[in-house]
């Protein structure tokens, strides 16, 4: 019976590694709570922006094929003696090629500058990760 008794010491210094153990798992579940979070409003944003997106570009598409028929009608009508009818439309169709090109390789670009994952939750997490593989 007197070896099951324990210093107080030795109590006292188990009650502490078992507190940081206990605090660092709390700790570990509040970074994930929050990765989520994160996530989840990110998600929520982007399903916002995407369908905002998808309705101006379906309306400016729209638009765009009455603003191209108009051109190409227009060049013809300007330039009726000289140019046939299927010119005016390659006219029209290369510049929108051009266009297209430029603003595709700036749309890439952009999408290459950010990372859409939180970085600073994650950057927590991982650091708390270590300190609690180290710890034991």
């Amino acid at each position: 019976m007197a070896n099951d008794l324990q210093s107080p010491s030795e109590s006292g210094v188990t009650s502490l590694v078992t507190g940081i153990l206990n605090d660092a798992q709390d700790l570990m579940k509040q970074q994930v709570a929050l990765v989520r979070t994160e996530i989840r409003d990110d998600f929520r944003k982007t399903k916002e922006g995407a369908l905002s997106l998808a309705l101006g570009a379906g309306s400016a598409f729209v638009a765009a094929v009455f603003v191209c028929l108009t051109a190409v009608y227009l060049i013809e009508w300007a330039a009726h003696p000289n140019l046939p009818l299927w010119a005016c439309f390659a006219i029209v169709a290369g510049t929108l090629v051009v266009v297209s090109a430029g603003l595709l390789v700036a749309g890439k670009k952009k999408f290459d500058s950010f990372n859409p994952l939180p970085d600073q939750s994650f950057e927590g997490l991982k650091e708390n990760l270590q300190w609690k593989t180290n710890l034991r």
